[in-house]
């Protein structure tokens, strides 16, 4: 893809996302701010409690490809009504099929609907896979806030196409229609099948966002009830404790800088996907489990990602335990980047993750 054709397709998305905006939000919503009330100068003021009220003006790092800077520079309102989860599930489940198509087209494969274990997956099998890797199977589990599937696709082709590896999405439940641990039942069954033709050696899970938090928890789960564990694991922006909020989920929404951003809530993280469980529970939140003994970890956030700092803090629990656990951190992006593969940064952590995922079945 020519550079010229990547920058328009990144325009096109921009406006695509600005023309699914409310053109008159209600009288009583608040309002957009608009260029001339934006600030134009840093402020900083502490409260008693610690608490921060700042702004802040943050230019776009020149070392970012020139893909990354538009898309950054797309503009979204930073106030708006609350999306309906059927209205959030619709818009992601086009968006899906939009970037499945993307993605096709740089990591051909053949891709089909099946169930394992009773429970629905999507199974990608690369173009061009060698005989070799026939006995090696990558497990994603999507992200999508625990209430949709933004990565199915989006997760699974381009790391199918990168390793020349199959790999098995795992579509498990819901919340709010299927809270904790049912998402985590479902991996693990599909898990417990597959050990049933792959090594355990052989085997990686991994995902991004909800799905990364989902392998922290799938792992605690395998390790408390004394299964073979897999050959490694990719925890791609996630975390593993829902009791509390780290500094950046603060600072970022999911665009980053831009967009609409609520001050942080008490209670714990995700109250429609706890549903009630203690949010100390160990699986649930796998920063209060024991971790050792768990298999090598790539680790990947980014510096406005809204859970830059649940990664981080998990990545430091993992060390913290004696876990081969590697952190990468990219400069300037927001959450999950390396979905779309118009950003060069994109396809550069979609290698490092395959490269990581290669060497581990490689031994």
């Amino acid at each position: 893809m020519n550079l010229n054709r990547a920058v328009v397709l990144c325009l096109l998305a921009s406006f695509a996302l600005a023309a699914q905006q409310p053109a008159v939000p209600p009288v009583s919503a608040p309002q957009p701010t608009t260029a001339a009330e934006a600030p134009n100068s840093d402020t900083s003021f502490i409260d008693a409690k610690g608490t921060a009220h700042v702004t802040r003006v943050v230019p776009i790092p020149a070392g970012l490809s020139i893909q990354s800077r538009y898309f950054l520079s797309h503009a979204v309102p930073d106030q708006g009504p609350p999306e309906p989860l059927e209205l959030r599930r619709k818009r992601t489940d086009e968006y899906t099929a939009h970037a499945r198509t993307e993605w096709d087209q740089v990591c051909p494969n053949q891709l089909v609907e099946d169930k394992i274990a009773g429970v629905p997956v999507r199974i990608v099998t690369p173009e061009g896979m060698p005989e070799a890797n026939k006995d090696k199977v990558l497990l994603n589990l999507h992200g999508g806030g625990f209430d949709s599937d933004s990565g199915s696709y989006t997760e699974s082709i381009p790391m199918a196409g990168f390793t020349k590896m199959k790999v098995v999405a795992v579509l498990y439940r819901l919340a709010p229609e299927d809270p904790f641990p049912a998402a985590v039942d479902d991996s693990v069954a599909v898990y417990k099948e597959l050990l049933k033709t792959y090594k355990p050696e052989h085997i990686v899970i991994y995902g991004t966002s909800a799905g990364a938090i989902l392998t922290a928890e799938v792992a605690a789960k395998l390790k408390q009830h004394g299964l073979p564990l897999p050959a490694a694991l990719g925890i791609f922006s996630g975390m593993g404790d829902f009791a509390r909020d780290g500094d950046s989920i603060g600072l970022f929404s999911l665009r980053g800088l831009s967009g609409h951003l609520d001050p942080p809530a008490t209670g714990p993280h995700d109250p429609s996907y706890v549903a009630g469980v203690d949010p100390k529970d160990p699986i649930l939140s796998p920063i209060y489990s024991d971790l050792h003994g768990l298999p090598p970890t790539l680790f990947v956030t980014s510096e406005r990602d809204l859970l830059l700092s649940g990664t981080v803090n998990l990545h430091r629990a993992y060390l913290n335990a004696g876990v081969d656990a590697r952190l990468v951190v990219f400069d300037a992006l927001p959450h999950a980047f390396w979905y779309s593969p118009l950003l060069p940064e994109g396809i550069e952590a979609n290698h490092i993750m395959a490269d990581f995922f290669v060497k581990q079945l490689g031994k």
